[in-house]
């Protein structure tokens, strides 16, 4: 008790001594002198089989990272295979030695581990990650996988399925199809301006995928890098043992010249329908090891590297036209790229695009100020270090820097060669690097609502979503009355699964009556309780609609269409969903002779004359929204269809114009049935489900 009260005495003693007032600093002292990055030192050597190791040795945990890449990236794919390298790569862990993919997968689960293996332009690496008892497992995993892949029969198919599925998302999203072609203008017929189809994919056999491996998946040439809790000695010792026997040399390859662009185009790619424009600028840079690549970076930062940078603060804080606009340099092995993008509201396109280009020049003309460089080269310097945090990290960044040619040192002076970016030495890359008048421009969006506003920005080319040349008057297409024979809509009842991505989470059922005066159509959609739906269209005997009439609910919240259809006019009310909530709408409007309300597409159908070039162009009422649009249904391919009941053969049509590109799948035997649809951009599937 006496130590406590002699304590609590002193404590008392000392807040009763006077506090004299204290100075703090006002700034922050200065920062310290940047210094190379603290890595271990690199160990290296290489094999009498060509196979090249690297080491970068830390025990700090028992975790090593491996990465092994090869000269065997989409570049290397002949002609007409593309989407070939990547289908390699994905398969090398789908069967492997003796093991299914299946046990490969719970090998290396059961190890607390990874594999991977993955594609890209110039190169395909396979990734693992082990703890340091399990190398020699990791080891041997990493050997069946590179030297003794078994490309299973039955994993290609599913590989080639999904990847045809992820193409029919990828081929819908404008902002793919903006740098599909983007790529192919900048590059040419070079293989960096190539890119994966479903016909390229479908055309790719197993013997092309053993082939593909056995020329170009070999020791010689290729990079073995280690990072973490392993030395040089047994890194050796395990590669020695893992890959006896494997031998082999890749062929050399001469790529086509990338073409040199002397002046500047617009690409104009109309996508009928679309509700916004994506925008892409962007030219060719150089090879991967010019010094120029530190300051370009800064400069690159300064204009579109961040939501702090001047396209985004400019095109969206200031102007608000889009959610996001950005720029980017790129590394290949022959030539890499810059690029600027922004996705904008349709009705400001060409005003987005002016003002991008006068940041792009800008970042060129004028001199940065102190401030701006400032924290352009703190941003990357300080994000540095997380980026080889980790050991798999370290291995990926060791790999690329070795790949590309680049310094010995690369990895250690990044950062110290960016903070030593002056303002003049980031104005000149700018200048050398970032080359609008001989840049390529691509627009995606709706031709005929953009082009007299983006059409004297530069010399421009028009094509559609495929690449194919259009001329101004194709924009606005002359639609006619959608010819069909009303004596074909017979009396029916169809049912669909609704499907995603392959799990039944619903269903759509639909009839076709004939009454004593006209057609009824009835529709009724069950969606995983988030959409219930149920319609009923009233026709006249020759299908002129005569009433929509549509109640349900979507994830709750109520929706309904009233609407009938007289004198030439439709009125009504709509409440359906938008993007920005629940939204109501009065319709009273004028619709013209051979107009279709777009409720009826699906029971038209089988009505059609279809064939395999048939295409229509037509319009379409929306009693949802009290507007017409001009639409476009076009066979593309005949394929076979599987469905509950058999295999068929069908004409597969895209539906285009409206904001979601959709497919239609219609048995090529009469009478014609719809067999299957698909949306665009969703992995919603509907399968028909009746005979």
């Amino acid at each position: 008790m006496t130590r406590l009260l002699m304590g609590s005495a002193m404590a008392l003693a000392v807040l009763a001594v006077p506090v004299q007032a204290q100075e703090f600093p006002k700034t922050p002292p200065a920062p310290g002198p940047l210094t190379p990055a603290a890595f271990p030192p690199f160990q290296e050597t290489t094999l009498p089989n060509g196979l090249k190791i690297l080491v970068v040795e830390s025990h700090k945990q028992p975790v090593v990272s491996i990465s092994l890449s090869f000269p065997a990236g989409a570049a290397y794919e002949p002609a007409g295979k593309e989407g070939l390298a990547d289908m390699v790569a994905s398969l090398l862990t789908k069967g492997a030695g003796d093991r299914t993919a299946e046990q490969i997968a719970a090998t290396v689960e059961g190890a607390g581990g990874s594999l991977s293996a993955s594609g890209g332009n110039d190169f395909l690496r396979v990734s693992a990650t082990t703890l340091t008892p399990k190398l020699d497992l990791a080891f041997e995993l990493l050997a069946d996988v590179v030297m003794r892949p078994t490309f299973p029969e039955s994993e290609i198919e599913l590989l080639r399925t999904q990847t045809l599925s992820s193409l029919q998302v990828e081929l819908s999203q404008p902002e793919s199809i903006a740098s599909r072609a983007f790529f192919k203008a900048i590059y040419g017929d070079h293989p960096y301006g190539r890119q994966a189809t479903p016909t390229s994919v479908r055309s790719i056999t197993r013997q092309d995928l053993v082939t593909f491996h056995g020329t170009r998946i070999a020791p010689s040439g290729s990079l073995l890098v280690l990072a973490g809790d392993i030395n040089l000695d047994q890194a050796r010792r395990l590669a020695i043992r893992a890959f006896r026997g494997w031998l082999g040399t890749p062929p050399t390859v001469r790529r086509p010249t990338i073409p040199n662009r002397e002046s500047t185009e617009l690409l104009l790619v109309h996508r009928p329908g679309s509700v916004q424009s994506n925008i892409l600028v962007g030219n060719l840079t150089y090879g991967p090891t010019d010094e120029r690549q530190y300051a370009a970076t800064v400069a690159n930062r300064i204009l579109g590297g961040g939501t702090d940078s001047r396209l985004f603060l400019i095109l969206r804080e200031e102007k608000s036209w889009t959610y996001g606009a950005y720029s980017s340099l790129a590394r290949r092995m022959d030539r890499g790229y810059f690029i600027a993008t922004a996705e904008v509201r349709t009705e400001v396109t060409d005003s987005a695009l002016k003002e991008l280009l006068v940041q792009v020049n800008r970042i060129r003309s004028e001199p940065v100020s102190a401030e701006e460089l400032e924290a352009a080269r703190g941003a990357l310097v300080g994000s540095y270090p997380l980026s080889t945090e980790t050991a798999d990290q370290v291995a990926g960044a060791v790999a690329t820097s070795r790949l590309y040619g680049l310094p010995e040192d690369y990895v250690q002076t990044y950062r110290v060669k960016l903070g030593a970016v002056a303002a003049e030495d980031l104005r000149a890359a700018a200048e050398s690097t970032i080359r609008p008048e001989r840049s390529v421009m691509v627009v995606v969006g709706d031709g005929a609502k953009i082009y007299d506003g983006i059409k004297d920005i530069a010399p421009i080319r028009i094509v559609n979503a495929e690449g194919e040349p259009l001329t101004p008057a194709d924009l606005a297409p002359k639609t006619e009355a959608l010819d069909f024979d009303p004596a074909l809509v017979v009396a029916r009842r169809d049912s669909f699964a609704i499907m995603v991505q392959g799990n039944a989470l619903g269903h759509l059922t639909s009839s076709v009556e004939r009454t004593a005066t006209g057609v009824r159509y009835i529709e009724s959609t069950r969606l995983g309780g988030f959409v219930e739906q149920d319609s009923e269209i009233l026709m006249s005997p020759d299908l002129t609609v005569q009433s929509v009439k549509q109640t349900g609910t979507v994830q709750g919240q109520a929706t309904s269409i009233v609407v009938t259809f007289a004198d030439g006019r439709a009125k009504g009310e709509a409440t359906t969903p938008t993007p920005e909530g629940m939204k109501t709408v009065t319709i009273d409007t004028t619709i013209a002779e051979g107009v279709i309300d777009d409720n009826l597409i699906q029971a038209l159908l089988p009505a059609l004359a279809w064939g395999p070039e048939a295409k229509w162009t037509f319009t379409t009422f929306s009693s949802s929204s009290g507007e017409t649009t001009s639409l476009t249904l076009a066979v593309s391919a005949t394929e076979s269809v599987t469905t509950p009941s058999g295999t068929t053969e069908a004409y597969r049509a895209e539906l285009t114009g409206a904001p979601q590109v959709s497919s239609f799948w219609v048995s090529v035997a009469a009478p014609h049935r719809l067999l299957k649809i698909a949306i665009a951009g969703t992995p919603i599937e509907m399968v028909r489900i009746t005979p």
